[in-house]
């Protein structure tokens, strides 16, 4: 608080000081009731008051958010545009090509299939009779730790739920298991709970920066989820994939890089070549079936999926050296890294 500040000469006279007392008295009484009136203005002022932000947030986005029904479960997705597009998580709808999707107004639509990006975990569903607003997608790209990201899904069936956090971190790649490696993630504190995947994660203007799909797991809670570490798809990953899958059904240009080769974990440590796609990559480079790929780029490789998360740092058409391990022991081979193929 600003205070004011007064002086004044020594008076003669006891009347001359009691005058200037008061004069100073009444002075300080209005200062003090000023700055109460500008305290309690701040503090009702609705452009600092979070509550009344964030719900302007939901009520730009949450229209956006659609609930998605399949034989496998409830998931969640976003409008992506005005023709019926919905995108979502390529686990939401795996191994299904009907769909039902429920919308704002509460009415349900049948969907199909568009195409899917099990890699990057993306997938777009199409939606036939439905009024939908597409949702206003960011530039991932200028997302700064520390902003306010707001969840919004239907966890557990509960539609269009939303949660409240912040961006943790941005630009991590993490593993979501089975061979599948998500580069560019963004980290939050925002619960990400079961059926949030494929939903929005917004920014305060309620422009969505990423796709919630994943909490992490913490081995010493029992592999449960642990509490205030999610993750989403960026936005920036979105609006590359699926415009492809829109247009031709998969990815044609995916931006990943590829080794070529099918890889099984084996229990003593390393990721085991079960096959070589012929002309590929892995087998320019002389990699065969059988051995084992202990080390890509620097990084050690004891699983699968820890290969997967050394290529999605890196891009096509860079050449890496891959550590191999096979009968005649352990080598190191360069590897011109191709582009993986949509599907």
């Amino acid at each position: 608080m600003k205070w004011s500040q007064f002086s004044s000469r020594r008076r003669a006279g006891i009347g001359g000081a009691l005058v200037v007392l008061c004069a100073v008295a009444i002075v300080l009484a209005i200062a003090l009731a000023r700055n109460g009136d500008q305290q309690t203005a701040t503090a009702a002022s609705p452009s600092t008051a979070p509550s009344d932000g964030f719900a302007e947030t939901v009520d730009a986005a949450a229209p956006s958010v659609v609930q998605i029904r399949s034989a496998r479960g409830l998931g969640s997705g976003i409008v992506f545009d005005g023709d019926g597009h919905v995108v979502t998580n390529a686990h939401v709808v795996a191994g299904a090509t009907r769909f039902q999707v429920t919308v704002a107004d509460g009415s349900t639509h049948s969907a199909t299939l568009r195409g899917t990006f099990p890699q990057g975990d993306l997938a777009v569903i199409e939606v036939s009779g439905a009024n939908l607003r597409p949702a206003r997608f960011a530039d991932s790209s200028k997302v700064r730790t520390g902003e306010y990201a707001l969840a919004i899904g239907n966890p557990l069936g509960l539609r269009s739920s939303v949660t409240q956090g912040i961006v943790s971190s941005t630009s991590r790649t993490v593993s979501e298991g089975g061979g599948v490696a998500l580069p560019s993630a963004i980290q939050t504190s925002a619960a990400i709970n079961p059926g949030n995947s494929g939903g929005a994660l917004v920014d305060a203007s309620g422009a969505v920066i990423g796709v919630p799909t994943l909490a992490a797991l913490d081995p010493e809670l029992g592999g449960s989820a642990a509490p205030g570490i999610g993750f989403a798809i960026s936005s920036n990953t979105v609006r590359s994939i699926a415009p492809q899958l829109i247009a031709h059904g998969r990815v044609v240009s995916s931006g990943r890089a590829w080794l070529g080769v099918d890889l099984r974990t084996m229990a003593g440590g390393g990721a085991f070549v079960a096959d070589v796609v012929p002309g590929g990559p892995a087998a320019d480079a002389g990699i065969k079936p059988d051995e084992l790929i202990v080390r890509v780029a620097g990084s050690a490789t004891p699983t699968t999926d820890d290969v997967a998360v050394a290529l999605a740092d890196e891009k096509p058409g860079a050449t890496i050296p891959v550590e191999v391990r096979g009968p005649n022991g352990t080598q190191t081979v360069q590897v011109k890294l191709g582009q993986a193929p949509g599907s």
